[in-house]
């Protein structure tokens, strides 16, 4: 995947803005992390990604998931967009999506999609 469809995955979910966080370009939901781009390596920061499912990704796809020691204690894991599938992105992205949009804004959400 490229950049630029990395960037539509993220920003086809609603009300998602560019900003910063610590400092660095992110995409925020109703004003909260959502993910980011790692200039570094270029990989996405992925939240809400229990340790044994971490596990798990690296185990059978080590090209595409990994952690530095940054994120070696958090729910976390790193994908590395070139190698990344797009449906496996907007599913990782969902269930964050899910944890941090407002209760309406997620109804809505999940009415529009079920319509689809």
């Amino acid at each position: 995947m490229t950049e630029a469809e990395m960037e539509a995955v993220v920003m086809s979910f609603p009300t998602v803005e560019k900003g910063k966080s610590y400092g660095k370009p992110s995409y925020l939901v109703n004003g909260k992390f959502f993910t980011r781009l790692r200039a570094e390596d270029a990989s996405l920061v992925l939240l809400e990604v229990p340790f044994d499912e971490r596990e798990m990704l690296i185990e059978a796809e080590p090209e595409t998931f990994h952690f530095t020691a940054h994120y070696k204690d958090y729910p976390n894991v790193l994908a590395r967009i070139a190698s990344l599938h797009p449906g496996s992105l907007k599913a990782f992205l969902e269930r964050r999506f899910r944890k941090i949009a407002p209760k309406k804004l997620l109804k809505e959400w999940e009415s529009s999609n079920a319509a689809t």
